[in-house]
């Protein structure tokens, strides 16, 4: 099954490709259609994960997966949340959302930089699909004060997995996939296509 993916960060295009190599699901990039960007409304993750694949499956007249992620810092009130690609404003760059986050975090103490990847998952089987599949994943860490290592994307530099002790960006690819948020829930996406006789 050819399903679109509703995002044209090649970070996430690649890490879909690597953890669908397996099935018998074949991972396109909507940039290989044109497929103009949704404006992303929704109040949380869940929602734009759905507007985003509900766009691409219209204009393509294809199964799309989209997928909606971003950083909660519990000190600072959940944020920045669904706005985390647009942290430091448009257009998006992560250096600069690296850099505008360690400012907000500047006054916390170590001791209260938890936080929260968080990954919604949505596929639809065409633009009107009455009930899409949701999964959503999470990882947990804290927010370094200062960036460390070069792999993945993001916020990785400043995500710190105490499990690993070092920061997502010093995984290696396959390391952060089985761990991460995106790979939490793509087990869980995994589970419903089994279950729905869709792999």
């Amino acid at each position: 099954m050819k399903v679109v993916l509703a995002s044209g960060n090649k970070g996430k295009l690649a890490e879909f490709q690597a953890m669908f190599t397996d099935s018998k699901i074949e991972i396109l990039p909507q940039s290989s259609f044109e497929v103009i960007e949704a404006e992303e409304t929704g109040l949380s993750f869940i929602e734009n994960a759905i507007l985003k694949a509900r766009n691409a499956s219209a204009q393509t007249l294809m199964p799309a997966l989209a997928d909606d992620s971003g950083l909660a810092v519990q000190a600072l009130k959940g944020a920045p949340g669904i706005f985390s690609a647009r942290y430091a404003g448009e257009p998006s760059n992560d250096l600069a959302n690296i850099r505008k986050l360690l400012e907000d975090m500047a006054s916390i103490e170590a001791d209260q930089r938890q936080a929260q990847f968080i990954c919604a998952l949505a596929f639809v089987r065409h633009a009107e699909d009455p009930v899409p599949v949701v999964a959503v994943g999470y990882w947990n860490g804290e927010i370094l004060s200062t960036p460390s290592g070069s792999e993945g994307f993001g916020y990785d530099p400043v995500f710190y997995v105490p499990s690993e002790s070092c920061s997502a960006a010093q995984l290696s690819k396959a390391r952060k996939n089985a761990l991460s948020h995106r790979g939490q829930a793509l087990k869980e996406l995994y589970q419903q296509f089994e279950t729905l006789g869709l792999l």
